[in-house]
């Protein structure tokens, strides 16, 4: 684990964050849950190339927003096994402390919605489209 990282996972601990990225200057920090922060930083379509990520929950849909992100390493909490295959595939180098088999949803009843909306995709901008889709429909259901 670069320093970097190192410095990002304290700051995801010590702010009670869910999502922290540092470059070695600027500090990026969330408190929201799920992909929503990983999407409005892809859509500002900021180079986030230098960056690393600390991360409470990984599951393969932010994985594929982290990939379109540029982002080349990143700790997680919790993270899915179709995620670390995801990150091998694009040789991101990854560090966590919980491998599941999949991420569930926040009521621990079913798998979480963006995990299986990208579960058979392979590609980012694929993984992408099905992950803006299913934002929607749960927007509008909200």
């Amino acid at each position: 684990m670069t320093n970097s990282l190192t410095l990002a996972k304290a700051e995801l601990e010590k702010r009670n964050a869910t999502l922290v990225l540092y470059d070695g200057k600027e500090w990026i920090f969330s408190l929201e849950r799920g992909i929503k922060p990983l999407l409005l930083l892809y859509e500002q379509r900021k180079d986030l190339s230098a960056f690393v990520a600390a991360d409470k929950v990984i599951g393969k849909a932010a994985a594929f927003l982290y990939i379109l992100l540029g982002i080349k390493e990143i700790y997680a909490n919790v993270i899915s096994e179709g995620t670390l295959c995801v990150f091998a595939d694009y040789g991101i180098s990854v560090e966590y402390e919980h491998k599941s088999r999949l991420i569930s949803n926040r009521q621990n009843t079913d798998i979480c919605p963006m995990e299986k909306a990208v579960l058979h995709i392979t590609t980012p901008q694929e993984a992408y489209q099905a992950i803006l889709k299913k934002y929607r429909e749960l927007c509008l259901k909200s």
